[in-house]
C-alpha cells in the first residue's frame, strides 16, 4: 500500500473511531511495522493492516449486524454469540467493499486479528501480535509479551493465545473454533520440533 492510500485510510478512520482507538490504531500500525522488519514481512501492508484493523470497533452491535445483514455475511452460532469477534469479520468486509482493499494478505490479517487461525500468515501473526504490544498497551504482563514478540513470533503468540482462551473461559463466554484451532497448532509444531 502506498502513503497516498494510507492517509486516505487515516481521514477513513478518524471517522470511524473515538481518540482511543484510533490512538491505539496508530500504535498497532506503527509497532506491526517494527515486527514486520524484524521477521521480513511486508513493511508497508503491515503498516496499512495495522491502522485499518479496528476501523470499525467502535460501531455499535446493531449497526453491525444491520452490516452483517445488508452484506450478507452469515455469523457462525459461536460468532453469534461472540460479540467481541464482530468488528474484526466486519473491518475485513468494509475494508474490501467500501475502501477497496484488494489485497488478501491484508484482509485476512484485519479477519483474524481478534481470534487468530489455524494456518495463519506471517503478516496476520503480525498485526495479531502488535495488537498485543502496541506502545499503549498497559496490562500485566505486556512486557514480558513485548520481550517475547522478538525473540518468536510463535512464542508471543502462544502466550496471547493463552491469555485469550482464559479470560474467555473465566468470563463464560464463548470460545471461538479459530481460536482454539491457531492455539493447538503452535502446540503440534512444538511437538513436532522436540521429537
Amino acid at each position: 500500500m502506498d502513503t497516498e492510500r494510507n492517509a486516505e485510510f487515516l481521514e477513513e478512520i478518524k471517522k470511524h473511531l473515538n481518540p482511543d482507538r484510533l490512538y491505539h490504531s496508530l500504535n498497532v500500525a506503527d509497532e506491526a511495522k517494527k515486527l514486520a522488519l524484524h521477521y521480513g514481512a511486508d513493511e508497508k501492508k503491515a503498516f496499512t493492516a495495522g491502522l485499518l484493523h479496528d476501523i470499525m470497533k467502535n460501531t455499535a452491535p446493531a449497526d453491525l449486524l444491520k452490516f452483517f445483514e445488508d452484506n450478507g455475511i452469515m455469523l457462525t452460532k459461536t460468532e453469534q454469540i461472540s460479540p467481541k469477534t464482530w468488528h474484526a469479520i466486519a473491518g475485513a468486509v468494509y475494508c474490501e467493499r467500501v475502501l477497496g482493499v484488494t489485497d488478501t494478505e491484508i484482509l485476512s490479517a484485519i479477519r483474524y486479528h481478534t481470534t487468530g487461525r489455524a494456518g495463519m500468515t506471517l503478516l496476520d501473526k503480525v498485526i495479531f501480535i502488535a495488537d498485543f504490544i502496541s506502545a499503549d498497551r498497559a496490562y500485566d504482563g505486556v512486557e514480558r509479551m513485548r520481550e517475547k514478540a522478538y525473540i518468536t513470533l510463535e512464542s508471543a503468540m502462544e502466550e496471547g493465545l493463552q491469555f485469550t482462551l482464559e479470560e474467555l473461559a473465566h468470563n463464560g463466554w464463548a470460545i471461538h473454533e479459530d481460536s482454539v484451532a491457531a492455539y493447538n497448532e503452535i502446540l503440534y509444531q512444538r511437538k513436532d520440533e522436540t521429537e
